[in-house]
């Protein structure tokens, strides 16, 4: 099933708002700017899934079980993956955004976390009276995991600074067969991947080699969506563990060592995405 959640991140991008702090007094600005954050978020989500998600709506409530990581699950839990994956990242995304609201860094990620959760769940809720859809348990369990995760690495920065989840893709055979290339329904072409860096290990910090390191391990599917049934590709469920480069920080002491508008950036994308080329890893199907 295709995993709707993975657009949730571009909905941040839709609310954009001016603020005249002298026309608000300094007290209300926090909250303000938070409750025009929040409305915001709960707007453009309403108004995309009524457009996208919820045309086919009934008045019957509908509990989907999907299964998780067995190989007649769809996808094999890759869209799982997707679905804790989306919300960490929205969940660290929006701490940005109440960060800027005048929060500190811990209240900002609990309020983070308190807004994805409601977000999943009302949506979740909404799905339930779809056909297409449906209220899937495991797909709250697993937006609820990366909400957590999200949380957690936002309230401890050392921690943060050892450990990052990425998503790491590559075009599928069927989606180059098809022509049908798209990151986010492409779940075979998809590994996700938990990394240590070795820049948070201070001892290997200190090397100017090894801290360029990474150890990674991950999961991934491959033969199953997109495919139109005649894909060549077994289907395989795979458990990746190997090394890879700290991209981020080998820019940051080359080409990017001005703290620029440009390196932020980077580092910010970086945090999230796993550059293909840029590991070598092993695999083990289950």
């Amino acid at each position: 099933m295709k995993n709707k959640y993975s657009k949730i991140p571009l909905l941040f991008s839709l609310i954009s708002f001016t603020a005249n702090a002298e026309i608000i007094k300094p007290l209300d600005v926090k909250a303000y700017r938070s409750g025009l954050l929040i409305s915001g978020l709960a707007l453009a989500t309403t108004a995309y899934g009524a457009a996208s998600w919820w045309g086919d709506s009934s008045s019957q409530f509908r509990v989907r079980h999907e299964g998780w990581f067995g190989e007649d699950s769809p996808n094999g839990g890759a869209d799982k993956l997707g679905h804790g994956f989306s919300f960490y990242l929205s969940t660290r995304l929006l701490t940005k955004g109440f960060q800027w609201a005048g929060h500190d860094n811990r209240k900002s990620a609990q309020l983070a976390g308190l807004t994805s959760a409601a977000l999943s769940i009302g949506v979740e809720i909404m799905d339930g009276f779809t056909q297409e859809y449906g209220f899937s348990p495991e797909d709250i369990a697993m937006n609820l995991l990366g909400i957590g995760a999200g949380v957690f690495l936002e309230s401890y920065p050392k921690l943060d600074q050892l450990f990052d989840i990425r998503l790491q893709y590559w075009p599928s055979d069927d989606a180059r067969r098809l022509n049908d290339y798209d990151p986010v329904a492409d779940y075979s072409g998809q590994t996700y991947l938990l990394v240590t860096k070795a820049t948070g290990i201070p001892i290997l910090n200190k090397n100017k080699y090894l801290r360029y390191l990474e150890f990674a391990v991950g999961y991934g599917t491959r033969g199953y969506q997109p495919t139109d049934g005649t894909g060549t590709q077994a289907k395989e469920r795979n458990i990746y563990y190997g090394i890879s480069v700290n991209l981020s920080q080998l820019l940051n002491d080359t080409i990017l060592k001005s703290n620029t508008i440009t390196r932020k950036i980077t580092n910010s994308v970086l945090e999230y995405v796993q550059v293909p080329g840029t590991t070598l890893l092993f695999k083990h199907n289950l």
